[in-house]
């Protein structure tokens, strides 16, 4: 058993039955002179196993004595034979099975066989009977979420529990769920492990761990979902809409090429159980590659046609058994055995090397001839499909013929004894008719005279009334009563010993019910290779080759098999994740380059490979691969009470928790549903944590628009790590996709190309990248003047008087007048006149708004210049500055204390921090000298102070610009 951990911290497993423990190596104690050396023995492992069995599908969850761990299987598809169940039993060999009380036939059947075997003893599981209500699906709910988890904090909330548990369970499979509730309810009946505690202590849980069989492929149904290997639609048809569902465009859709129904259904198995097992990978791909030489295409058009006939079986048997055969089960079963038996003689001329053909060729026995052989001979399928009941061929039984050459010669007969009844009766009766009812017998017919109005009045001498039906008498007469004797009920007769040798037919059947099933099972699998071999034949698929010793999966010029039959051209990527360089690849690029097709290409091509099909590539070589995880699209669901970015984290959680080296993890834009430092953190830790593990590193492939991932150097360099792109090229303004992948790291995202082929606005795009560059370049973001414009319109005409009503709405309401009123109207020339009113407050607006426009861009122009002449002073000062200090030693000079003094006041004013009102009290230059001492003002100072604040005189040497309000002043004249 391949067993997967789901438990933070990974908890080791113990040493199963005769292992010896590794987890904590230390050094034996040397025993001394004379002393025994002493080991404790360790106590078996023990497995306590729960499973659930409903509508073809199989809940399975067991508890490990040996690590105090849970173990749960997905709900899985089965056979009604339950060939999984048997080969779970096997695997993990437990002492106890624990079921519901109410099963269906075939579990109760089962579970009769395994405690009856003789062979598992002396470990004969225990079966263990619990009521179905211990395992409703709400109880078991309830039951995990209250469970006590030593793995989980104390500190945990209900809520942040149920999300915890939610990333390790699958809450969507609801036989799983159930099962895992029925095994808490025995372990704390039982009390494994803690019999001798006290009854305050539960018994310990330290984890759960998803488990999947021997050289199976763990896949997840969100893999399934994402990678659309199964697509589920409505079906278009009316009286379907409420039932019936149809595969969409699908894996399964496109390869389902299947004759039969039980071909269809060990298809949909396969895909739902990959394998690691090379030999019976090797064994399908043998058949597809025969069936794909020329040469043989006829043959396999021939069985193609030949499987058309297998029907299912299994249903007509069970009939059979309850005695409920229809009559069409018999003409299905003739064709499937004689089908069967062409199948025979056409696999016995193919190559006997091939094992299905060879298997085809043997255990389709003679059983098959000597069952076909028997129905040919005794059912008329004509007669009976007219007679909708089962009828015997003739020369079969001979008094079943003699019987029937009676009731068919009986409407002559009746006709001459009518004729003699007619002779003794009454003569006012015109006629009479003797008549045959099956289960009644002869009756004589006698049509109603007028004169039998009264019951009494249907009383005649010598006849027995029976009944009055359609205006005709019936008696019994001495002469049908003789006829009741001498024939008797031949219809009744013949019925009864048809249908005693339709009993005996099954019978024969039913003794040779092993070939037929057998005969399905090989018929099916047949059915499936033909399958794959016309749609690898159609699409252009090569074989695969699986290496055991290469880690990961190699393909050249690879294809996505659902994407390359709906675009017009489809270009083929190469992928390499073999050995230990480039286990983790961060593949960037532009939106819609094909990053996300790259990532499904690579895990379907996997996957078919896996369920032995040929895939769509040149060439692919497929390692040991155990697993399959994926993060690419959020299958949101109301049911589940979870937000995406929650259901995304699931996802990763289970790639984190659960891969192994031989893994394979597609992760696609993940931490986009939150803040960007936050997702762009997280994903940097995923990616750390599996860089971390070195060689154990599954492989993974990541595709991402974060391209500060590699900007900030977030991952740590090293082999591991491998850049990749897609390609493109910029022709212009427009970005040309070339769909091929190339290392390297993507320059930029190009969304706005993007957001133009969705159809988005240009004004919008050209908005978008104008704030994306001031935020690339640190500056603040300017708003859009015309949007200011409409707040301040929306402010000024949504203003309220003392009324409540608006000043000015805009547009305002133009009423309606009635048509016959007149301009003279008192209460109509108002309405002109304030209607005058508001188009003259209208223009006027319109005015005064295009004078703002005008101003806002003189101010702007003046404000220009302005800047260029204070950067021009500048730089003279500074000149003056230095002249003055290269021929003053002395640095106290007045000159130049007066130029620094200007320098030191143009700065502030350039920089926003100074303005040159004189009533700014903070000026450097008003309150400090050259080497920043306070000073005193001087008399003439405070009377220029005087009379500026008297608005009098502007101070000397200073003189206001055009076009500028009070307090904002030209530059200081030296």
């Amino acid at each position: 058993m391949a067993s997967v951990g789901a438990t933070p911290g990974r908890t080791p497993q113990g040493p199963g039955p005769g292992e010896a423990s590794t987890n904590f190596p230390c050094p034996a104690p040397v025993p001394g002179p004379g002393e025994a050396e002493e080991e404790e023995e360790e106590e078996p492992a023990e497995i306590h196993l729960c499973v659930l069995w409903n509508s073809g599908y199989l809940g399975i969850a067991y508890y490990d004595t040996s690590d105090s761990t849970i173990h749960f299987m997905p709900d899985a598809p089965d056979h009604e034979s339950l060939k999984l169940l048997q080969r779970v039993l096997d695997e993990i060999d437990p002492q106890s099975v624990v079921t519901s009380a109410k099963q269906d036939e075939n579990m109760t059947r089962f579970l009769g066989k395994l405690a009856s075997q003789e062979h598992r003893e002396p470990k004969r599981p225990e079966i263990i009977f619990l009521p179905s209500v211990d395992f409703g699906l709400e109880i078991s709910k309830q039951r995990l979420l209250s469970g006590n988890y030593s793995f989980i904090p104390d500190s945990m909330t209900a809520t942040e529990k149920i999300l915890f548990l939610s990333s390790i369970i699958p809450f969507d499979c609801l036989l799983t769920v159930r099962a895992l509730g029925g095994l808490l309810k025995f372990l704390a009946r039982r009390r494994i492990g803690v019999e001798l505690e006290d009854c305050n202590v539960s018994v310990p849980i330290l984890g759960f761990k998803k488990f999947v069989l021997t050289h199976l492929v763990s896949i997840d149904q969100d893999t399934y979902s994402v990678l659309q290997i199964f697509k589920s639609e409505s079906h278009p048809s009316v009286y379907k809409v409420a039932s019936g569902l149809k595969e969409g465009l699908s894996l399964f859709g496109i390869l389902n090429r299947c004759r039969c129904k039980w071909g269809e259904k060990l298809l949909r198995l396969w895909f739902t159980r990959p394998t690691q097992d090379l030999g019976e990978l090797n064994s399908r791909l043998d058949v597809i590659q025969f069936f794909l030489l020329p040469q043989n295409l006829d043959m396999a058009q021939m069985l193609h046609r030949l499987l058309g006939h297998i029907k299912n079986v299994p249903l007509i048997l069970k009939r059979m058994k309850l005695s409920h055969t229809k009559v069409s089960d018999w003409q299905v079963l003739y064709k499937t055995v004689y089908s069967a038996l062409g199948l025979r003689d056409a696999c016995r001329s193919l190559p006997q090397s091939i094992q299905l053909f060879r298997d085809i060729a043997q255990e389709f026995s003679d059983d098959l001839h000597h069952i076909a052989s028997l129905i040919g001979k005794v059912v008329d399928f004509e007669g009976s499909l007219a007679e909708n009941r089962f009828i015997v061929l003739p020369n079969i039984d001979p008094e079943i013929d003699e019987k029937k050459r009676r009731l068919m010669g009986l409407p002559s007969f009746l006709t001459e004894v009518a004729q003699k009844e007619l002779e003794n009766l009454d003569s006012r009766i015109p006629s009479c008719s003797v008549i045959y009812i099956p289960l009644i017998g002869f009756l004589l017919s006698i049509p109603r005279l007028p004169s039998m109005v009264e019951t009494s009045d249907f009383e005649i001498e010598g006849l027995d009334f029976m009944f009055l039906s359609e205006e005709k008498l019936h008696y019994r007469s001495a002469r049908t009563k003789e006829l009741d004797a001498l024939l008797g009920d031949l219809h009744c007769d013949i019925r009864d010993q048809e249908t005693l040798l339709m009993h005996q037919l099954q019978c024969q059947v039913l003794a040779r019910a092993a070939v037929l099933t057998r005969v399905l099972d090989l018929a099916s699998r047949l059915d499936v290779l033909l399958a794959l071999a016309s749609a690898a034949r159609d699409y252009g698929y090569s074989r695969p080759r699986y290496s055991p010793r290469l880690l990961g999966v190699r393909i050249q010029n690879g294809r996505h098999p659902l994407m390359e039959l709906c675009a017009r051209t489809f270009v083929p990527n190469s992928t390499e994740c073999g050995g230990d360089k480039g286990r983790v690849k961060v593949i960037t690029g532009p939106n819609s380059s094909g990053k996300s097709i790259y990532l499904k290409q690579v895990g379907l091509i996997t996957f078919m490979a896996l369920v032995g099909s040929f895939v769509p590539a040149e060439e692919a070589e497929i390692g040991a691969v155990d697993a399959i995880f994926t993060r690419i699209h959020s299958c949101e669901s109301i049911s589940l009470g979870l937000s995406t970015f929650m259901i995304d984290l699931n996802q990763v959680a289970k790639a984190v928790n659960n891969a192994t080296e031989q893994s394979l993890v597609l992760i696609d834009e993940f931490g986009k549903g939150t803040n960007t430092v936050d997702g762009l953190a997280l994903l940097a830790a995923v990616i750390r944590h599996w860089l971390a593990l070195g060689p154990t590193c599954p492989h993974v492939f990541v595709a991402t628009n974060f391209l500060s991932l590699v900007q900030l150097q977030l991952l740590p360099q090293g082999p591991l790590v491998q850049y990749l792109t897609m390609e493109t090229c910029e022709d212009g303004n427009d970005l040309v996709f070339f769909y091929q992948v190339c290392e390297g790291v993507a320059s930029a995202s190009h969304a706005s190309h993007t957001a133009a082929q969705a159809g988005l606005p240009d004004k919008l795009i050209a908005r978008g990248k104008e704030v994306s560059d001031f935020i690339r370049s640190g500056k603040p973001i300017q708003p859009v003047k015309e949007l200011l414009k409409e707040k301040q319109m929306e402010k000024t005409m949504g203003s309220r008087g003392r009324s409540g009503l608006p000043l000015v709405q805009a547009p305002y309401t133009v009423l309606l007048l009635p048509l016959e009123t007149s301009h003279q109207d008192p209460g109509a020339r108002s309405f002109f006149l304030w209607l005058q009113r508001m188009q003259a407050l209208e223009r006027e607006q319109d005015a005064l708004w295009q004078g703002l426009e005008l101003l806002e861009h003189s101010q702007a122009w003046y404000e220009g210049r302005l800047r260029e002449a204070q950067q021009q002073q500048l730089r003279l000062g500074a000149l003056g500055e230095n002249f003055l200090t290269d021929s003053h030693s002395e640095p106290g000079s007045p000159q130049l204390a007066q130029i620094q003094k200007v320098n030191i006041c143009l700065q502030n004013l350039i920089q926003g921090k100074f303005s040159p009102h004189p009533l700014n009290k903070d000026s450097s230059c008003a309150t400090q000298d050259w080497k920043g001492r306070p000073r005193k003002q001087n008399l003439w100072q405070q009377q220029e102070l005087t009379r500026q604040q008297k608005g009098v005189i502007r101070p000397k040497g200073e003189m206001a610009q055009p076009g500028y309000p009070e307090g904002r002043v030209g530059p200081t004249r030296v």
